[in-house]
């Protein structure tokens, strides 16, 4: 039986999957030319038109006379999977890759999407009931076919989605970039009259200190001619700002980059780590900076990769965690927990990350103690739902990466969360109603018997019970 690959072709209000991931990992920055290998009805490439991108592409049924065209971004999206030959497919995803000048998008369905009442064996994938042909992967099985094929090393953006880098530079960028953390707080400064009057232009200095740690190369210096009109040159600048900053909270930065450097070096070693001078020059200046040497780097990054592999260390990190709901064999935190955690917890974390990319709507991250495991939880609505249910759970086991994908979306009985608190860090907008919220449920003696209050028909029967529900955050009697 012929399969109708035409009628694969979907409209979309929104971006597709592949290109929501490049946009929020920000691979394709303003006025980037874009070119789709299989673009469908074009909706992708509407959309990244008002953006302000150059946009072209090709489509074998709905633009079949288009020109194929070299870009910065290429994308492949859901089309290996729709393409019955296996030589076909191979093709395809070379094209494709002949088309790159930096980036090319690949993305298929995985085999936890696949719906048996719905399809039926066909060749090495299925026939759906609209005779449309789909090949579903494993997240490893989609990345072997991808570096295989292409005798390179993809980077997974999401479940189902690789990124192909034709620089390894731009590569090592975007892999240090993922594991570096946003600053989160302000110097405080031990200002004079000197740095008040110049503050302004000595300003973005002190904004590059707070991201990378270190003091800017003149390269990175996006107001350099400014600062050397005010000051001659930019030691001079330099030096000021070293007096009116606190030592201890240059260190404290210092001390988080250079985690978040280690951490990014440790998950390179399983890619295959480049050599320093493959990795951007701001990188190599991160490097000289903190750890003085490359080797040295390296070395300190293999230790923190080896203790994540060690369960006890992980299991007492887990104990010592500022933030997240400890059981006796997991810790459960809210995903902006996670930059607060350890290096080791946050390793544990990146081996997960670094096999399956960014998982999509998952704001609960589970760390197993005892196994070496890391689960994507997903509670959607989680600050406006008193009690948000679970839509969805991926378990990514860190030695087989057999990963299980639990669907509740269309449960009417999901499990169900309580003590959001408990989830977030100290500094979470909305952790004080969290608690508030909580502590009245204590008070009317809905947690008495916490093992039958997980699901979500149980927890309704115990408010009914008690004769109070739920407006918002707050807990009322019934009337």
């Amino acid at each position: 039986m012929k399969a109708f690959s035409h009628k694969t072709a979907i409209s979309r209000s929104n971006f597709s999957k592949p290109i929501q991931v490049a946009l929020a990992s920000n691979l394709m920055p303003e006025n980037s030319s874009f070119f789709d290998y299989g673009c469908g009805k074009g909706d992708d490439m509407l959309a990244l038109k008002t953006l302000g991108h150059d946009v072209a592409g090709w489509d074998p049924t709905h633009k079949p006379k288009a020109k194929l065209k070299n870009a910065d971004i290429v994308n492949l999206g859901f089309v290996v999977n729709v393409i019955e030959n296996p030589k076909e497919r191979i093709d395809a995803v070379k094209k494709a890759y002949d088309l790159t000048n930096k980036v090319l998008i690949v993305s298929s369905r995985l085999n936890f999407e696949i719906k048996n009442n719905n399809h039926h064996p066909h060749k090495d994938g299925f026939l759906t009931t609209r005779k449309t042909f789909q090949k579903f992967y494993t997240q490893e099985e989609l990345k072997s076919f991808i570096d295989t094929t292409l005798n390179v090393n993809s980077v997974p953006g999401a479940p189902g989605v690789f990124f192909v880098f034709k620089d390894e530079s731009l590569k090592g960028g975007f892999e240090a970039n993922r594991y570096r953390r946003r600053p989160d707080f302000h110097f405080k400064l031990n200002a004079n009259e000197i740095f008040e009057d110049n503050k302004s232009t000595l300003q973005p200095v002190i904004d590059f200190l707070l991201t990378r740690g270190r003091l800017p190369d003149e390269f990175e210096i996006e107001n350099l001619e400014k600062l050397k009109e005010k000051f001659g040159n930019a030691k001079r600048a330099f030096n000021l700002i070293r007096q009116v900053l606190k030592e201890d909270d240059w260190a404290e930065v210092e001390e988080e980059r250079s985690e978040d450097l280690l951490i990014f070096l440790g998950l390179s070693k399983f890619g295959g780590r480049p050599t320093i001078s493959k990795l951007p020059k701001d990188v190599q200046l991160d490097i000289k900076a903190f750890f003085g040497n490359y080797k040295t780097a390296c070395s300190k990054a293999d230790e923190l990769l080896f203790s994540a592999g060690n369960q006890g260390l992980i299991s007492e990190a887990c104990q010592k965690a500022p933030c997240g709901k400890l059981i006796h064999d997991a810790l459960y935190i809210h995903q902006s927990c996670l930059p607060k955690l350890s290096p080791v917890l946050r390793i544990y974390e990146g081996c997960a990350r670094a096999y399956i990319g960014d998982v999509e709507e998952a704001n609960i991250i589970k760390f197993h103690r005892y196994k070496p495991k890391v689960s994507y939880l997903s509670y959607p609505d989680f600050d406006k739902k008193p009690h948000p249910g679970l839509k969805g759970a991926m378990v990514v086991p860190l030695k087989s990466f057999n990963v299980k994908f639990y669907d509740y979306s269309s449960s009417d009985n999901p499990p169900i969360l309580h003590r959001k608190e408990e989830f977030v860090p100290d500094d979470y907008p909305h952790k004080k109603k969290f608690k508030k919220l909580t502590e009245q449920e204590e008070k009317h003696g809905l947690f008495d018997n916490p093992r039958v209050i997980g699901r979500n028909n149980t927890w309704n029967s115990i408010l009914e019970e008690k004769g109070v529900r739920l407006r918002g955050h707050k807990l009322v009697k019934n009337t």
